[in-house]
């Protein structure tokens, strides 16, 4: 009994089972029906929908379609700049960059313009001094005796040059007739005057590259030591040579001079506006070529002693134009207006140019206090024991501005202005010679302070106790001198203090051994690697594509043109 009842039981459930089995069999084929007719219905094809299956997906698109709709995405439709965080904060950062050029410039530009002004100050007060004390040394000679082997010491052999030059060229301007050129100049049309302000801007800067090398061919020549051997022309010729350069230059900064003094005089002042507008014309010329560090420092420079220059030639257009008025005041407040419209046109291009220059080319605003710093390390080191040039010629060098040339049109200008009559009148010139010279020492004293501070910014200061280098140092010396150099000899102190030394007369040494170029860490934002350090950074990071020339910005010592670019 019992067991048929569990064959019964048995029996039903394994009915059970048949009957879900058959309706998952059911369900499953109704769902694989299902899929093949929407597959059917959306056969792909190489890549394209059968035609049923588009129309049916433009019949949903349209009725989403809708113009309120559309509108109301475009007035709700919102994204995150987060996203892309780098890329914004990349410009804003550019943006203070330019916000901070004007300030950090104009830093750089008075620096640079009160340089300019201590060795134009130099010519007309301590140069006539220093050639009278060696003119006293060789005419106490006799009675002294040589002391030593030099009659005069190489830097006083270098002023009486200078001065010897600079007579001879005031009684060579003599023979220029001033009012002679400017009526010349005025007969000409606007156009022409135009042209010829802009081959005077060019041939300005050709002299100026090339007079720099002619006066230290002369200062070399006069003073290389005799056992050496002849390896030159002789003094006579490049003293020759160094007169005619300084007059043609004078010559040339005159036709300059009076072309601005035309234009201020002018009636419609056409030729002023066309002249100011080549100003802007330069920011298209600067401002989309590529720039590296050292490219802006010459640049920078070169708009330095640009600057200067044009504010004495607007000195002595205002003091020929006073002297055509007898010095009526009143003609100075007319004067006014276009002095103040010119300073500020060059100003206005010179922030506008550095602006975007350092902005396509990715160069910070700190760069220009590295320029302020090698302007003050060349200060300084003027002033050290080692020094092997003046300060004067150094500026000269560095910034294209030889200041004999200006120094003597502004000498001829105010001496053809002002009359020298009676006693009263030479007290006045000796008073106003004092004055110049309290003004050198005062200027001089901040400049070399600041100089000094400068330099201990940028961590320089062990730069000025190294010996000089080289004009053409080869690679294969630097790189076997790089690993020399680190250490300081036994017999030196490690640190000297920079007020005891700024005050010393440099001495000779007895043997000159070979200049060796410095890498200290100190210096690294002035020097870039060179070719083997190169091939390991790239071998390391392969995405550096770009390295900048390996210059260094205290051996920048020329003047050039064309963009101011170094090859």
């Amino acid at each position: 009994m019992a067991d048929s009842v569990a064959a019964g039981l048995g029996d039903e459930n394994e009915t059970e089972n048949e009957d879900k089995d058959k309706e998952k069999r059911l369900f499953s084929g109704v769902k694989k029906t299902e899929k093949q007719a929407a597959a059917s219905d959306v056969t792909e094809t190489l890549g394209f929908y059968e035609r049923k299956a588009k129309c049916k997906e433009r019949k949903s698109n349209v009725s989403d379609l809708s113009l309120v709709r559309f509108i109301s995405a475009e007035l709700t439709r919102g994204y995150f700049l987060e996203h892309n965080e780098a890329k914004y904060t990349e410009r804003r950062e550019k943006v203070y960059t330019c916000l901070r050029i004007p300030k950090e410039l104009e830093k750089l530009m008075i620096f640079g313009f009160f340089l300019c002004l201590d060795v134009f100050l130099y010519v007309f007060t301590l140069l006539p001094l220093r050639v009278l004390l060696a003119l006293i040394r060789l005419l106490t000679l006799p009675c002294c005796g040589l002391s030593g082997s030099r009659i005069l010491q190489p830097a006083q052999v270098c002023d009486v040059l200078k001065g010897f030059i600079m007579v001879l060229c005031y009684f060579m301007m003599h023979y220029v007739d001033y009012s002679m050129m400017y009526h010349l100049i005025r007969g000409q049309s606007v156009i022409k005057l135009y042209i010829i302000y802009n081959m005077l801007e060019v041939a300005d800067r050709l002299f100026s590259s090339f007079g720099q090398d002619i006066l230290d061919a002369l200062y070399w020549t006069a003073t290389e030591p005799k056992e050496r051997k002849r390896a030159h022309i002789g003094v006579i010729p490049h003293f020759f040579m160094a007169v005619l350069y300084v007059f043609l230059h004078a010559i040339l900064i005159m036709v300059q001079a009076t072309t601005l003094n035309v234009a201020f005089n002018s009636h419609n002042k056409s030729l002023l506006t066309i002249m100011m507008s080549n100003n802007f014309v330069e920011i298209k010329g600067s401002v989309f070529k590529k720039f590296e560090k050292n490219n802006l420092f010459q640049m920078s420079n070169s708009d330095i002693k640009e600057r200067f220059t044009n504010y004495t030639l607007l000195l002595i257009v205002c003091l020929r134009n006073m002297e055509q008025f007898s010095w009526n005041p009143d003609h100075l407040w007319v004067l006014f207006p276009d002095v103040c419209m010119v300073i500020a046109s060059e100003i206005a291009v010179d922030v506008v140019k550095h602006a975007f220059i350092t902005k396509f080319n990715d160069i910070t605003a700190d760069v220009y206090s590295e320029y302020r710093a090698s302007l003050a390390f060349d200060l300084v080191s003027s002033r050290q024991k080692n020094a092997y040039t003046d300060y004067s010629d150094s500026v000269s060098r560095r910034m294209g501005f030889i200041p004999l040339p200006l120094a003597l049109l502004l000498i001829r200008v105010v001496i053809s202005s002002v009359k020298i009559q009676g006693s009263l009148s030479i007290v006045c010139v000796v008073l106003f010679y004092l004055g110049m010279i309290t003004l050198k020492v005062l200027n001089s004293i901040l400049l070399l302070g600041k100089s000094c501070m400068y330099v201990k910014e940028a961590n320089m200061e062990e730069k000025l106790f190294q010996n000089p280098p080289s004009a053409t140092p080869s690679r294969v010396s630097s790189r076997a001198n790089r690993t020399k150099h680190t250490r300081e000899p036994p017999g030196e102190p490690a640190e000297e203090g920079m007020s005891a030394s700024v005050t010393t007369q440099p001495t000779q040494r007895d043997e000159c051994p070979a200049p060796q170029l410095t890498t200290s860490e100190s210096d690294q934002f002035l020097t870039t690697p060179d070719e083997s350090e190169d091939k390991s950074l790239i071998q390391d990071d392969t995405e550096l594509t770009h390295r900048a020339p390996k210059k260094d910005l205290l051996e920048i010592d020329r003047f050039t043109i064309c963009g101011n670019r170094i090859d």
